[in-house]
């Protein structure tokens, strides 16, 4: 008569990994918890368990509080740490930074077990945590739930890798493509036509969650000539830092009676960059002293700042994401350049029609030969009546 013990194993074995899960889940509740809060800095979230499965210490990594998810998860744990198990979605790090590596610290509480969902995607330190841990004799576990954990930190990875911000671009329109019916004088805004939005108010309020969830939002000056709007982050989430509105001005028309200048003057936050290539020494002075940052970058081949220059002085600010909503033109030039990692568009159930209707892009030249760029890992979401297709363009872990 066979053992029922293998039985009893396989069960015991799927019991621990379901509650390994359960544990990852909750690291990942508190990482995504630091959105708005880390940047430039990855988001992490730490769980310590004791073992008998309860949960005696965790963290949230925040900027501001410099200590890491880890180290606030043993604090809050104490001496209960000895011999439990940390959960957390991001590799626990050996270097030194802004405070000591953690692993050290792991390994003198007597955490005896790591369960991590992914390495840290820095080529420079990837890997080492891991390594001394297990050198201590810490029993180390890498890769579940690592394609959550991957997205929670896609921003963190394509900037600590390449040196320039996650570019996702943003954009609503009907079910034909087009984000606005033929251009009127005194229209309203690009995503609304007749007094009605496009899109309705759930895509919309959705619209402020992805803004809180980036560093910065770009549009071109046509946007603001043409709607004059604020692009704020409207989520009522706390931020770090204020978003970084960023305009691509290339003769610096931003009018001084538009809602963008009253904010920097009255607000005096220095969240508004613009970026021209010829401008007037009069107006740049003007913008500048009501709270206006002008850069000067030079023009690209199509006649308006250069977008991977804007790019590379970005991450040089320290913007690990940013989010383009602006209208066709700066839309077309981007996906034409290959700056965008991921697209998020909304649909509305509706129909423009006709041949003056502004499509979502212009002049795009995404693709390669004769067939199509294709998205991947692509995610459906659905808002009332409305729906938005997210899907990557490049993956931003790769070297």
């Amino acid at each position: 008569m066979p053992s029922p013990l293998p039985g009893v194993i396989d069960f015991l074995c799927m019991v621990a990994h379901s509650a390994d899960e359960q544990f990852l889940h909750r690291a990942l509740e508190l990482a995504r918890a630091g959105i708005g809060l880390a940047s430039p800095n990855p988001y992490v979230g730490a769980i310590i368990a004791d073992t008998q499965g309860n949960t005696i210490g965790s963290g949230t990594y925040t900027y501001a509080g410099v200590k890491h998810a880890e180290i606030l998860a043993l604090e809050s744990a104490g001496a209960k740490a000895r011999g439990g198990t940390l959960y957390i979605n991001l590799e626990p790090h050996a270097h030194q930074g802004r405070t000591a590596p953690c692993t050290d610290a792991l390994i003198a509480a007597g955490i005896r077990r790591v369960v991590a969902s992914m390495p840290d995607p820095n080529p420079k330190v990837s890997g080492r945590g891991f390594e001394q841990l297990r050198a201590a004799g810490v029993h180390v576990e890498v890769g579940r739930l690592e394609e959550q954990a991957r997205r929670v930190n896609e921003p963190f990875a394509r900037y600590i890798r390449h040196g320039v911000p996650f570019v996702t671009l943003k954009s609503a329109m009907t079910l034909d493509g087009k984000i606005a019916p033929p251009r009127v004088e005194g229209r309203g805004p690009s995503n609304q036509f007749s007094g009605h939005w496009i899109t309705g108010e759930g895509a919309r309020a959705h619209v402020h969650e992805l803004r809180h969830q980036h560093d910065a939002i770009l549009v071109g000056v046509g946007t603001i000539l043409a709607d004059n709007p604020l692009l704020t982050d409207r989520s009522g989430r706390p931020r770090r830092r204020p978003l970084l509105r960023v305009i691509l001005d290339s003769r610096l028309r931003l009018p001084l009676d538009s809602r963008l200048v009253d904010s920097a003057a009255r607000d005096k936050t220095g969240d508004i960059l613009v970026f021209c290539s010829s401008a007037s020494e009069q107006k740049m002075t003007q913008l500048e002293r009501l709270g206006i940052r002008i850069e000067t970058l030079p023009d690209s081949t199509q006649g308006r700042p250069d977008l991977h220059a804007v790019l590379r002085r970005l991450g040089q600010l320290e913007i690990t994401s940013v989010m383009i909503e602006g209208g066709s033109t700066v839309n077309g030039a981007a996906l034409a350049e290959n700056l965008v990692d991921k697209l998020f568009l909304y649909y509305a159930p509706k129909i423009f029609g006709g041949e003056g209707a502004i499509p979502f892009a212009a002049h795009a030249t995404a693709h390669h030969g004769k067939e199509p760029t294709r998205l991947r890992h692509i995610h459906l979401h659905r808002f009332g009546e409305d729906f938005a297709v997210e899907g990557y363009l490049r993956d931003p872990y790769a070297e």
